[in-house]
C-alpha cells in the first residue's frame, strides 16, 4: 500500500494532473455535469455505507457536482458492483469497491459475476481499515496470549462470532497459524456479533474499530489485538496480534472504481478530486475517528493494489480452511 497520507497538501500537486487538458473525442470537458451516483454494494450503516457518506461531501466539493450515495446490498457486495460493472461507462455511476467483493468474494463464491479486475476501470484507493479482537468484559484473557493460552486448553470449547466473511477469516487465520481451535458461529452482521461478545454468550469476536473502539471505552468488551502488524494511531494501547502470532497482518480496504470504458480524463479527474478531499484535515480527522486510515494512489497504483488484495485473501482463505459455496 502506498504510505498513509499526510495533512499536507502541495498545491502545485493538486493543480497539475496529466490527461486533464487534453481530451479525446466522446469525453467532455465539463464532466461532471450532473450529480455522481456513487453506488454502496451494502446497507445503509455499514463499515463501507459510513466511509462512503464521509467522503461524498468533500468529494462533490471538489467536483462541483454532488455525490449521492446509493445502497445497493445483496450478496456480500455482489449485487451493487455487479450493476456499476454494467453501468453506462460515462463517469456518472461508480462503486465504492470493497475487499468483500474484490477480494474475498472470488476465493469463496464457485461463480462470479464479474472479474473484479479486469471488469472494472480503478479509480484510486480509500483507506484500510484494522479489525478490533475483543472478548467480553468479565473474560479471564487479559490479552492475546491469555486468550489462545485458554483455547489450547479448550480444544474448540472456546467460540468466536463473525458478522462478515472478512471477521470470519482473519479468526480463522489467527487461530490456525497460533495453532488453536476455535468454533465459529455466524450472524447476520457485525453488530450483533458483537452483542453477544458484549454479553458474554461468545468468547470473542473480530470487529471494526467504528462498533469495537466505542464499545471498549464504554466497558462493554475488552480489546486484546488489532488486526494490523504495526501500531496503529486509531488506538495505540491495543498491541498488534503479531506480536503473538508472527506475521499476522489483516486490514479490511476499500477504493472507487468505474465501468470499464470509462474514459481516461474521467478517471484522472475523479483521482485528483479524491486525493484532494482525502488530504484534507477534516476529512482525514474524521475517518480515523470512524477507525479508517486513509491513503490515496494513482489509478495504476490502486489496480495493482487491487490484484496484489485478491492474491493475498486467497492465500487467507486457503489458510481459513474455507471451501467455495
Amino acid at each position: 500500500m502506498t504510505s498513509e497520507i499526510s495533512l499536507s497538501i502541495p498545491r502545485r500537486a493538486m493543480l497539475a494532473t496529466p490527461g486533464l487538458l487534453l481530451l479525446p473525442r466522446g469525453a467532455r470537458a465539463e464532466w461532471p455535469e450532473r450529480p455522481i451516483r456513487l453506488v454502496v454494494a451494502f446497507p445503509a450503516g455499514s463499515l463501507t455505507d459510513v466511509l462512503a457518506r464521509v467522503v461524498a461531501e468533500p468529494l462533490g466539493q471538489e467536483l462541483g457536482q454532488p455525490v449521492i450515495i446509493d445502497n445497493r446490498a445483496g450478496g456480500n457486495g455482489i449485487v451493487g458492483t455487479q450493476a456499476v460493472a454494467q453501468a453506462a461507462p460515462d463517469g456518472n455511476t461508480l462503486v465504492v469497491i470493497s475487499v468483500s467483493a474484490a477480494s474475498v468474494n472470488p476465493h469463496i463464491l464457485r461463480r462470479m459475476p464479474f472479474d473484479p479486475v479486469k471488469d472494472f476501470a480503478h479509480i484510486g484507493a480509500l483507506a484500510e481499515a484494522p479489525y478490533l479482537l475483543v472478548v467480553p468484559p468479565g473474560a479471564p484473557d487479559r490479552d492475546l496470549k491469555g486468550f489462545l493460552d485458554r483455547a489450547r486448553e479448550n480444544p474448540n470449547g472456546l467460540t468466536y462470532s463473525y458478522g462478515n466473511a472478512s471477521s470470519q477469516i482473519m479468526t480463522e487465520v489467527l487461530a490456525r497459524t497460533a495453532g488453536v481451535r476455535l468454533t465459529g458461529v455466524p450472524y447476520r452482521g457485525g453488530a450483533e456479533a458483537l452483542t453477544d461478545v458484549s454479553a458474554g454468550r461468545i468468547d470473542a469476536t473480530f470487529t471494526d474499530f467504528a462498533n469495537g473502539l466505542a464499545q471498549t471505552q464504554a466497558g462493554r468488551v475488552r480489546a486484546i489485538a488489532q488486526s494490523a502488524k504495526d501500531p496503529t494511531p486509531l488506538a495505540p494501547e491495543v498491541p498488534p496480534a503479531a506480536t503473538v502470532v508472527p506475521g499476522f497482518d489483516m486490514n479490511v480496504w476499500f477504493g472507487i472504481s468505474a465501468p470499464l470504458g470509462t474514459p481516461a480524463p474521467i478517471i484522472a479527474r475523479m483521482n485528483q478530486a479524491m486525493n484532494t478531499a482525502l488530504r484534507q484535515p477534516a476529512t482525514v480527522a474524521r475517518l480515523r475517528q470512524l477507525g479508517f486510515l486513509p491513503f490515496t494512489q494513482t489509478p495504476e497504483q490502486f489496480s495493482q493494489y487491487l490484484r496484489d488484495q485478491l492474491v493475498a485473501w486467497g492465500e487467507r482463505v486457503r489458510i481459513a480452511g474455507i471451501e467455495p459455496q
